[in-house]
């Protein structure tokens, strides 16, 4: 199946809310004061999608540029996705509502996703030729 651009952005945003769900789910099954480690995660991951869409949107935009635009255009607002994942940090590991290292995981799962759809993927193709 052949998926552009923005079909491969939805699908890894969904595929990672839905894990991001199954993990919600545990942590409230598995820990009894679970408020602050779902809080953390929750905000973690939602400010990785956003990221997440940040990167698509910047590179949409800086692929139309000339290159010596583009390039600046890039790293501004790089520097402005990492400002924004230090203060999500920084939020984290001073209220003391939010679990620093559940947040940690939630600005990680988007990369979390697609490191295992693409060993899925590539464990797929290998077991199908065989």
């Amino acid at each position: 199946m052949m998926y552009n651009d923005e079909n491969l952005t939805n699908l890894l945003i969904r595929k990672t809310i839905v894990y991001s769900l199954i993990i919600v789910g545990i942590m409230f099954i598995g820990l009894k004061d679970a408020k602050p480690y779902v809080l953390g995660f929750v905000f973690g991951t939602t400010i990785g999608i956003l990221g997440f869409k940040l990167i698509e949107k910047t590179t949409e935009k800086a692929v139309t540029m000339e290159p010596s635009k583009a390039y600046g255009y890039s790293i501004f607002h790089y520097f402005i996705r990492y400002t924004i994942y230090a203060i999500v940090l920084i939020v984290s590991a001073v209220a003391d509502y939010l679990n620093f290292i559940t947040a940690v995981l939630g600005l990680l799962m988007i990369k979390i996703v697609i490191v295992t759809s693409a060993f899925y993927k590539t464990n797929y193709k290998k077991k199908k030729k065989d």
